[in-house]
């Protein structure tokens, strides 16, 4: 029997309306896992079981009286902690940040309190979000439910790890240039880096987006109804839209689809994750879909151009600082970032221009395709005390060869679950579209839901008994 934290949103909602459960109860549940859970995989921050109590008692009353104020009216969920909410300060992973509460919620937050959610707690995240790992100088190392000695991925870490536990069915990560995808593919959750733009946040930047990371598609949707709602506080924002998130029924006969797994740059793809790919390509075909391979277009050069660029910007943040707060930054970061130091300015620019060339290559590559499968990682996820696979500040990006790209393009790509390692861990598949396409996309994702191999048990507990032995359902 599913017990209440397991229940997807829509289940939660459907169960609302028919008054066979209350958020009370579902938000009582969600916090009891959380006590179970939280000594072990530590996700959060700024944990207030009393707010997200009192919420949900507000929640409970509307329901009663028939008048949710939306969708997820009563549904505990929670944010990344760089995504503001009003009187909580934002470390941004960081013992560096001077800790101040936030004047108002972003957007995101926002759309979520306007909608009747239940924020249980803001999600943990590595220093300034440019790590694949939960590491951080502010908050303990998040781990992964699957395997703790593993990371959850980053830098939506606590995101991650609070999904697969069941801290709730929604939970809403940011993503820059893997953010969302990687810690979701990690931990086999859906996790949706919509297309630039149509999802506000503030500040905006070039390639960052905010979007939702739960156990399902359909939930997804759902989350992205409420916070694709428009905020002029973004001036990079899309002109608002009406989309039918729910429809994600579609055909799968006749899309053109290509098949990615020569990431160009970075690290080679383990075999399993190929293995695992490539069989979801080849049931897709079975349901009529054309696949077809697609060359690597991501060079060596553009990855470490943008990574000379990156370590630019992080340099002029963390040089800003004064000394004493310098100190306080990651190691790993710090020495990553201080090597831009010496950077003269024509690098930086050229550097800063690998932007526009990955936007322009990525768009030229995938132009054919209705869609495009690839790997989320090459890899899967390495020991909790890995700043990233490599563990090396001097090669800090060789696993987000298949993810960036769709960050500098803009075009929406979400992982999904497609396998397992031999050792038990989640194996994400991504799947791009067209700019735009945030629905297709979904609906594809809908698809492989339905014809992927048989899903594992979430990881529930803290039992020995490693995930490679848990019993298939």
């Amino acid at each position: 029997m599913t017990e209440l934290p397991d229940l997807s949103a829509t289940e939660l909602v459907a169960a609302y309306r028919a008054g066979t459960v209350s958020p009370v109860e579902v938000t009582d549940a969600v916090l009891n896992r959380i006590e179970a859970r939280e000594p072990e995989l530590h996700a959060l921050y700024a944990y207030d079981p009393s707010h997200a109590r009192a919420l949900a008692k507000e929640s409970e009353a509307r329901w009663q009286a028939g008048e949710p104020l939306g969708p997820i009216d009563g549904v505990p969920l929670t944010l990344k902690e760089n995504i503001a909410t009003e009187g909580t300060p934002t470390p941004l992973g960081t013992a560096a940040t001077e800790l101040r509460p936030a004047a108002e919620d972003a957007p995101v937050a926002a759309r979520i309190r306007e909608s009747g959610g239940v924020l249980v707690a803001k999600t943990t995240m590595p220093d300034y979000g440019m790590l694949t790992s939960g590491l951080s100088s502010f908050h303990t190392a998040s781990r992964n439910p699957w395997d703790t000695t593993r990371t959850p991925g980053g830098s939506s870490a606590g995101a991650g790890s609070a999904a697969a536990a069941g801290y709730g069915p929604l939970h809403v990560g940011t993503d820059i240039g893997g953010s969302i995808r990687l810690p979701a593919g990690w931990c086999g959750l859906a996790g949706l880096k919509p297309t630039f733009g149509r999802v506000p946040v503030d500040p905006p930047y070039i390639g960052r987006v905010a979007g939702p990371m739960t156990r399902t598609v359909a939930d997804t949707a759902l989350l992205m109804e409420v916070i694709a709602r428009p905020d002029a506080r973004d001036h990079m924002s899309l002109p608002p839209a009406e989309i039918p998130w729910h429809e994600l029924d579609s055909e799968v006969r006749g899309l053109r689809i290509g098949l990615h797994v020569d990431p160009g740059a970075g690290l080679s793809v383990d075999p399993a994750t190929l293995a695992a790919v490539t069989e979801v390509a080849r049931l897709l075909e079975g349901a009529g879909a054309v696949v077809e391979p697609v060359d690597p277009f991501l060079t060596r050069d553009l990855l470490n151009g943008l990574d000379v660029f990156w370590r630019i910007r992080a340099w002029s943040d963390i040089s800003s600082l004064p000394a004493e707060r310098q100190e306080k930054v990651l190691p790993y970061i710090a020495d990553w970032a201080r090597a831009a130091a010496g950077v003269d300015g024509l690098t930086g620019y050229r550097g800063f221009s690998c932007i526009d060339t990955i936007n322009a290559v990525t768009l030229r590559a995938t132009e054919p395709y209705d869609f495009v499968l690839s790997p989320t990682c090459p890899v899967s996820a390495p020991p909790a005390d890995y700043a990233s696979p490599t563990n090396d500040p001097e090669k800090p990006f060789e696993h987000i060869a298949f993810t960036v790209p769709y960050n500098m393009s803009g075009q929406p790509a979400i992982s999904v679950n497609c396998g397992y390692t031999a050792g038990g861990l989640p194996i994400g598949l991504q799947i791009s579209g067209r700019r735009f396409d945030d629905l297709g996309v979904l609906r594809l994702a809908t698809a492989v839901e339905r014809l992927r191999p048989e899903q594992r048990p979430w990881p529930a507990s803290s039992s020995a008994v490693p995930a490679s032995a848990t019993p298939k359902r």
